[in-house]
């Protein structure tokens, strides 16, 4: 008999793809979403899927039987978490706890939390309401391990692109989203002074999931922070080049002052705990664009973008 899994968020970017590749590996998969940002549409056929909120008691019943439950389901934006603080703890760190409750009262195995980069880049985003959901929700996951034996994982992303970014429902679209949606229309896009010094480590979400997979069975990867990205960072400016290689553009950017206190950055992920349990990055820039830039294409000619 398949194994259940049970994905939050599943209608989401990194929950939909997900869902693919559970699918496809042969895992009967339970999928929950209040569908507040995520799109039904992207729930793959063959999910079990569930029209919830992961801050409600009736998600209880959805976890019976289930082997393992990855939680991707979070208020991400960091701009509109940072807005409303009170909205974020509730959905990110309210949500959490009423997850791992009901995988504790179901008997689940295991959770797979996901975390962010957001930890990693410093003072100044610590102070931020979203880090601060973060931190909060690893420390759930620690405490459910440490009082009912609760196994967590607990991978930070860094920056994920992919088809099915979100583009349509978020306030603030994903850098590499917005920058190819400009490309397609011809449009420059604005970076502020000091952008080919500015930049985060991008990693695709297919090596994401490959992460995710390798959660249900290796147990070495059992209550353990985990830092996903490919090790190098890629600046604003190699990501708008790599861009316009791929589509066969030259758009030249307009480049402003940043904001007061802008100073840029390089983010880099420490890989090297994901690869001693044998993971690794394996998709290149360009090839992860190049698949994503096809996605938005086939999406533009839907009509699904303006």
């Amino acid at each position: 008999m398949a194994k259940k899994i049970l994905v939050t968020g599943v209608a989401g970017f990194i929950g939909s793809n997900l869902a693919d590749r559970l699918l496809a590996a042969a895992y009967d998969v339970i999928g929950i979403d209040n569908l507040a940002y995520g799109k039904k549409e992207q729930i793959p056929a063959g999910v079990d899927f569930r029209k919830l909120d992961v801050r409600s008691k009736d998600i209880y019943p959805a976890f019976e039987g289930v082997e393992a439950v990855f939680h991707l389901a979070a208020k991400n934006d960091l701009i509109a978490c940072q807005n409303d603080p009170v909205e974020t703890m509730d959905i990110n760190v309210h949500g959490t706890a009423n997850v791992f409750e009901a995988a504790k009262r179901a008997g689940v195995k295991k959770v797979i939390f996901a975390s962010s980069s957001a930890l990693e880049e410093g003072g100044a985003r610590l102070k931020g309401f979203y880090a601060i959901s973060k931190i909060a929700c690893e420390k759930i996951a620690e405490g459910y391990r440490a009082a009912w034996g609760v196994d967590y994982v607990l991978p930070r992303y860094f920056n994920v692109y992919g088809p099915r970014q979100d583009y349509r429902r978020l306030p603030n679209p994903p850098v590499m989203t917005a920058f190819i949606l400009k490309a397609f229309k011809g449009e420059p896009p604005v970076f502020y002074e000091g952008y080919e010094r500015d930049g985060r480590d991008f990693i695709y979400v297919d090596d994401l999931s490959d992460f995710h997979l390798m959660c249900l069975t290796n147990d070495a990867v059992n209550n353990k922070i985990f830092r996903l990205g490919t090790g190098k960072s890629s600046s604003i400016k190699e990501v708008w080049e790599t861009i316009e290689k791929v589509m066969g553009v030259s758009i030249e950017p307009t480049i402003k002052p940043g904001p007061e206190g802008h100073v840029p950055v390089m983010t880099n992920a420490d890989t090297k705990d994901a690869e001693a349990v044998g993971w690794h990055a394996k998709t290149s820039l360009e090839d992860g664009l190049r698949t994503q830039i096809a996605f938005l294409k086939a999406e533009m000619e839907k009509g699904n973008i303006k």
